[in-house]
């Protein structure tokens, strides 16, 4: 009888050490460092993509001025201009497009062209997934914080692990930090806030315990 119970005494053990080194060896695993603070470059230009609409205003041509939507392709078509890519490209560059392709047809053509919408490219765009009330993906703006990714979404559900929450930075080769959600939105923690890139990527995991 009781060797019976010391071998199933020494198995329980074996068990509870071998579950104690899982903990740690996965801990140890996925262990990222704390995202910096601040993360937003100041050199940062918006960039046009599917489903912005852009104002085309040309100078002493109001004819030629109108409003178009940025199709899934990435492509814009205005009078004179048919097919001319607009995605991966700011305002500016927009314009001086539209002026080049405008040039075959009339003299020293002026266009401004002004950005609506704010949809983005898809590779600039912050997606929420796991745990969080909304997961959806966001347009980034320059400054966008994590708080403001939180409130975009919703918060985290009642089941979410908030500081174990991975970020997924594929601005730089998809390198990971750590960010503490929870102590974010529910202490009010505000060092845990820090700025986003655009192209991030919020995982929240559910909590097992």
């Amino acid at each position: 009888m009781f060797v019976s119970l010391y071998k199933g005494l020494g198995a329980a053990l074996r068990w509870v050490v071998i579950g104690m080194l899982a903990v740690v060896v996965f801990g140890c695993a996925s262990t990222n460092p704390p995202a910096p603070s601040a993360a937003a470059s100041p050199e940062y230009n918006y960039i046009v993509g599917p489903g912005d609409s852009v104002n085309i205003l040309v100078w002493r041509n109001p004819e030629l001025s109108t409003s178009v939507p940025v199709r899934p392709d990435g492509k814009i078509t205005a009078p004179l201009v048919e097919d001319l890519p607009a995605m991966g490209k700011d305002s500016t560059t927009l314009a001086r497009d539209i002026e080049k392709a405008l040039g075959k047809f009339i003299r020293d053509p002026v266009v401004t062209v002004i950005v609506t919408g704010f949809v983005g490219p898809y590779s600039e765009q912050i997606r929420v997934v796991g745990e969080a009330a909304k997961p959806q993906t966001l347009a980034y703006r320059q400054k966008m914080t994590l708080l403001d990714v939180m409130i975009a979404v919703g918060g985290i559900t009642d089941f979410a692990d908030g500081n174990a929450t991975t970020l997924l930075r594929t601005a730089e080769d998809n390198k990971q930090y750590s960010v503490r959600v929870k102590d974010l939105i529910m202490r009010g923690d505000v060092s845990a806030n820090v700025e986003m890139k655009p192209g991030d990527v919020l995982i929240i995991p559910r909590s097992w315990f």
